[in-house]
């Protein structure tokens, strides 16, 4: 992923735009899924960007301080989006390889982006959140994998992982 036509503030700007957006997919997906396990995982990864999109945004504020965070319509960065299921007959293991491409380009993003600062604790933090992204890509991965198995066997037990 080359970065270096990006300036910081379209890069940090398409970083929160990218964790807001991110928060919301598993934010709607967790109000989507029947089931226990996978909502308790969608509500965590929603969590975990809304700490992501925190953080960059204070990174902004302190890089930009006379600036107030203006997210742009469509960020400038090209990163995959995720299609939000609208009806019941959309696959949810597409939607998971969906999202796993958007885990695995966050990574490479953030991984690229830290390039951009000599300050250790925000290069450290940076590269952090990217092994972040990873430990989501895989957490997906695993539940794409177990999605694959019931939508191929077309078993579906509503109740193996009752949540709470």
């Amino acid at each position: 992923m080359d970065l270096t036509s990006y300036t910081l503030e379209e890069l940090l700007l398409a970083a929160i735009k990218s964790e807001e957006e991110s928060n919301e997919v598993y934010t709607s997906l967790a109000k989507h899924v029947k089931n226990g396990l996978m909502k308790d995982k969608f509500q965590f990864l929603a969590g975990e960007e809304r700490k992501h999109k925190r953080f960059i945004t204070d990174l902004y504020k302190s890089e930009f301080p006379k600036k107030t965070v203006q997210l742009p319509e469509e960020s400038p960065v090209p990163l995959p989006g995720i299609t939000l299921p609208e009806d019941e007959d959309i696959s949810l293991s597409k939607i998971l390889t969906q999202a796993m491409e958007a885990e695995q380009a966050a990574h490479d993003f953030y991984l690229h982006l830290s390039e951009r600062y000599e300050d250790e604790n925000v290069k450290n933090m940076l590269h952090y959140f990217a092994d972040m992204e990873t430990g989501h890509y895989k957490m997906i991965e695993q539940e794409k994998q177990s999605m694959e198995w019931f939508e191929q066997s077309d078993v579906y037990w509503p109740m193996i992982h009752a949540g709470p």
